[in-house]
């Protein structure tokens, strides 16, 4: 069987491209994953290139210097950034997206991974267990970027034979990177200002629920798919997958019952608008039927291991 043996990871420095390329270090070999990203940052000794994936030319000419056969494109502009220069999303997430599937094209590459959002669903959507076959209208420039991406992706599937393939990741909770600008971002900062001030004001309304996934689990995801035989798929490009889905309010009570002092309270911005046009729960049977997906982490056991890992790494 045919499998990754160089890998480009776009946006390496981003909240799942940081912890993604350790991984994929680990599992096939140091040398063999390329991070690249727009920040001019010292690798130590792994191979790093800036990048900015707008600038094909470039990107043409790190996969031939390498011998790149796999691409992770990880680079994008999120939600609730995006809402702020939809130019600038476009420009990144559809402009880059296309960058990449033509290398793809012109070079033969054996696989890409274009993730997908929970932001590609809009209001219409059905909200509750949302079907992996659904209406797509959504109400944000990253949402729209995410719907495109997903088609081509498709596009070049049926029209090139390039296997290419994609999860619609709900929000990302991770203890070891920040966030980058999503509407999802309060699962995160809760946590940190949790153990240091005992108190978050949560941008969001207490009754807002969203899907999520701990980390561990969004790789686990991303590697599954990628490793999955071809002939199994009968999607590519927008499988979604599902971690576990929880209102602001449900997790702030489970920090609570660890942290007896800790306290809530809610000043809902312009990111409430974004979440309200978001499902509450999603159904991934597509993913477990054609690739064996299944989540690791309920909300319990990730705040568990969020608590511990972040109070080792805030030294508290």
């Amino acid at each position: 069987m045919e499998s990754m043996k160089k890998i480009l990871v776009t946006g390496a420095k981003g909240q799942i491209g940081s912890e993604l390329v350790p991984l994929l270090r680990k599992k096939y070999g140091h040398e063999n994953v390329i991070a690249t990203d727009i920040k001019d940052e010292e690798e130590g000794d792994a191979p790093y290139e800036i990048l900015d994936v707008r600038d094909g030319k470039k990107l043409a000419g790190v996969v031939d210097r390498y011998g790149i056969d796999t691409i992770f494109h990880m680079a994008a502009i999120l939600s609730a950034t995006g809402e702020k220069n939809p130019q600038l999303a476009w420009d990144v997430n559809v402009g880059g997206l296309y960058n990449v599937l033509e290398v793809g094209r012109e070079k033969s590459l054996f696989r890409i991974f274009i993730p997908s959002s929970i932001a590609a669903f809009g209001p219409e959507t059905p909200k509750v267990n949302t079907p992996q076959d659904t209406v797509l209208k959504p109400r944000t420039m990253y949402g729209i970027t995410k719907v495109i991406g997903e088609r081509l992706g498709e596009y070049y599937f049926w029209k090139y034979n390039l296997d290419v393939r994609g999860v619609r990741y709900p929000g990302i909770i991770s203890s070891k990177t920040l966030p980058g600008g999503g509407t999802t971002d309060y699962a995160v900062e809760i946590f940190y200002e949790a153990l240091r001030k005992k108190r978050y004001t949560s941008f969001l309304k207490p009754q807002t629920r969203l899907p999520m996934m701990y980390m561990p689990d969004c790789l686990k995801a991303t590697l599954m798919l990628m490793e999955a035989p071809l002939e199994n798929l009968k999607h590519h490009t927008d499988f979604n997958v599902a971690g576990m889905s929880f209102s602001v309010e449900e997790l702030a009570l489970e920090i609570k019952k660890r942290i007896p002092e800790f306290e809530i309270d809610y000043e809902p911005d312009y990111r409430q608008a974004i979440a309200d046009s978001w499902p509450e729960s999603i159904d991934d049977s597509a993913a477990r039927q054609e690739w064996g997906w299944s989540p690791d982490y309920d909300l319990p056991s990730m705040v568990d291991d969020m608590l511990e890992k972040l109070r080792i790494k805030l030294g508290l």
